[in-house]
């Protein structure tokens, strides 16, 4: 199911935090969206899970128009995400983070909730399941009774990629998994990405400034800078764009042009 994002502008009080942003995500990739500090991911991100309503522009997943739902339907809908800042619920158990996310997914109503009817307790063994398999596959079951705080910075960041899991969602959206992880954390991330990819036929969709990950995970990369588009294509394509170099290395943007010009003309 494609996620399509058509001309995307959003402003607050004048600042131009989204301009004129356009790409697409085919079914089954591993998508990046990169760019520096204030490039304008997360608000992407915010505005495809209803959090901000675009200005200008369509967003899209297969033939669903996503821009007039509230963000509890844009989830049912298929798009899942975590945060760029860790928010578990630390008063909860590791387990008990992960079943708050799964009232979507039950099937008896509130009467049969408030009754304590067959189909409640159907649902909660169906949930309760599904939860320790999911701390299972991220490597966490030893640790589903303890408290979401007791566990390290990078297992907290894998709790809350296990709780987006818990939607079922068709698109996954990962804002900086990587961050504060070690280097073989960082490897076994790419690794997991793939593997969630693959097993349950997820779409992702990578904010990261880690570049070991996005470069050996990304099938596709798009890159923003100042809330513009500045590049898109193939890790071995971006990460040699002038205009990438420019933002991230602070050349001069005329040279960069000139440079991406020349490029163009040999092209």
């Amino acid at each position: 199911m494609k996620l399509l994002l058509e001309g995307v502008t959003k402003t607050f009080g004048g600042l131009r935090a989204v301009g004129d942003v356009s790409f697409s995500v085919e079914n089954g990739a591993i998508f990046g969206l990169i760019g520096p500090n204030g490039a304008g991911k997360t608000t992407v991100f915010n505005l495809v899970t209803g959090v901000y309503k675009p200005d200008e522009g369509k967003i899209t997943l297969g033939k669903k128009d996503l821009v007039p739902l509230k963000p509890a339907e844009i989830a049912a809908a298929g798009v899942g995400r975590t945060f760029q800042n860790i928010r578990l619920f630390g008063q909860l158990t590791v387990l008990e983070n992960l079943l708050v996310a799964c009232e979507l997914q039950k099937k008896a109503g509130l009467a049969a909730s408030l009754l304590r009817l067959g189909a409640h307790y159907s649902d909660e063994r169906t949930m309760r399941a599904r939860a320790l398999e999911l701390l299972r596959v991220f490597d966490l079951a030893d640790a589903a009774d303890e408290p979401s705080t007791s566990l390290s910075y990078g297992n907290q960041r894998r709790l809350e990629i296990a709780r987006a899991m818990m939607l079922s969602p068709k698109v996954l959206l990962l804002d900086e998994p990587a961050a504060g992880m070690n280097y073989g954390e960082a490897e076994g991330l790419k690794t997991q990405i793939r593997w969630l990819r693959d097993e349950f036929k997820l779409t992702v969709v990578l904010v990261e400034h880690n570049m070991q990950v996005v470069m050996g995970v990304c099938e596709d990369i798009h890159v923003l800078d100042h809330g513009e588009t500045i590049a898109h294509g193939t890790p071995d394509v971006v990460q040699k764009h002038p205009k990438v170099l420019a933002a991230y290395l602070g050349e001069e943007d005329e040279e960069a042009e000139a440079d991406a010009s020349s490029a163009e003309e040999t092209a």
